[in-house]
């Protein structure tokens, strides 16, 4: 079996054994972490962080983990409306005015937090992502598809501009300033949305899945392997150094499982952890309160959305491309996460779910 590094309480034992069972299964590097009240009950890691497995996954080695990015960026518009600076039922033009155009003047902030806002496709070039006024100002130019809040459309790259850009203009901060400022700084987290060249050395970078190489691209799990609407990205533009310096909120954040479940940990423990208070016990439920429930355009399947989350019965989160997830379950006050450089298809990729339930077979003993 797998070596696994790191601790864990022994009611939780089937957590190491499944991430150990994954890299046994050809799996290249990975982490897990599951905190309850805000502490770890499991903290490990194993594999390598390289393709060519010849450097070892460390406590300290970051990945970037796509999508869970988005639940970064939304917790800091949450705490931006808990503090009654940012009202998500106001028009997205209220602090952006020049949004308006295109007719997207009824574009409310909470159309932009549940991918309902009718602007899911990035059509532009790849390296206009990585400059924040361009990226912008090619959304601001865009209609929408669809009447804002009559339907979801997956907002896989443009819904971190678009909140991002919002958090600017209210704070006069970047979204990565904001976030490494008010909430992974206090928390102490290790997770970065723009990544500083001092912390490429503990990147693993993403290994596409067996038979692919470095042009594979993002596909939308329900559709197989048709790539998304929009420009295509691939693994070769998420392993660039351009990726971890710019701030692209919905995708480009990098971090590990107990950084990702860290911070999540402050919606699961009603807003406060460890001392640090970021948003009140109503700002962390306004979070999951059902915004769209049916059948997602981009996605292919049924989704419920909330603000920035997406919800599964009583639990809430977000995975991202290539396997990396997050999972809320507020009522147990735990977090579950996963970070990992190895992707596999989409329609074959169930460790996440995997991992959950080995975690929710600990919180059984533990409420025992």
């Amino acid at each position: 079996m797998a070596d696994i590094q790191g601790s864990y309480d022994g009611l939780f034992t089937a957590v190491p054994n499944r991430l150990a069972e994954m890299l046994d299964a050809g799996d290249t590097g990975g982490s897990v972490a599951v905190f309850v009240d805000g502490e770890p009950v499991v903290d490990v890691w194993g594999g390598f962080a390289d393709a060519e497995r010849t450097v070892p996954w460390e406590r300290d080695t970051i990945v970037g983990v796509f999508s869970v990015t988005k639940t970064m960026t939304a917790l800091c518009a949450l705490v931006l409306a808990d503090r009654g600076e940012l009202d998500v039922d106001a028009p997205v033009a209220r602090y952006w005015p020049e949004f308006a155009a295109a007719g997207k003047e009824r574009v409310l902030v909470r159309h932009l937090l549940s991918h309902t806002a009718g602007l899911p496709d990035w059509d532009g070039p790849v390296e206009e992502i990585y400059d924040w006024a361009s990226a912008t100002a090619r959304l601001v130019a865009q209609a929408p598809q669809w009447e804002p809040g009559s339907a979801a459309g997956y907002h896989s790259l443009t819904q971190g501009f678009l909140v991002g850009e919002v958090v600017w203009r209210i704070s006069g901060r970047s979204v990565g300033e904001f976030f490494a400022q008010e909430i992974a700084g206090p928390l102490g987290a290790d997770f970065h949305i723009g990544l500083a060249a001092e912390h490429d050395r503990r990147v693993a970078l993403t290994v596409p899945p067996p038979g692919r190489d470095e042009e594979y691209a993002a596909s939308a799990p329900g559709r197989g392997s048709t790539p998304a609407a929009g420009t295509a990205i691939r693994v070769r533009d998420g392993n660039s150094v351009a990726w971890r310096r710019a701030q692209i909120p919905a995708a480009s954040g990098f971090g590990n499982a107990r950084s990702v479940a860290l911070v999540q940990s402050a919606m699961a423990c009603g807003g406060t952890l460890r001392g640090v208070r970021l948003l009140s016990q109503a700002g962390c439920e306004r979070a999951w309160e059902e915004q769209f429930s049916g059948d997602d355009r981009v996605l292919g399947m049924p989704v419920r959305w909330g603000l920035g989350y997406g919800l599964f019965g009583n639990t809430y989160g977000w995975g991202g491309w290539g396997g990396s997830m997050v999972m809320i379950e507020p009522e147990a006050r735990m977090v579950v996460a996963y970070v990992t450089n190895q992707m596999r298809e989409p329609a074959d990729d169930n460790r996440g779910l995997e991992i959950v339930m080995s975690a929710y077979d600990g919180l059984v003993g533990l409420r025992a």
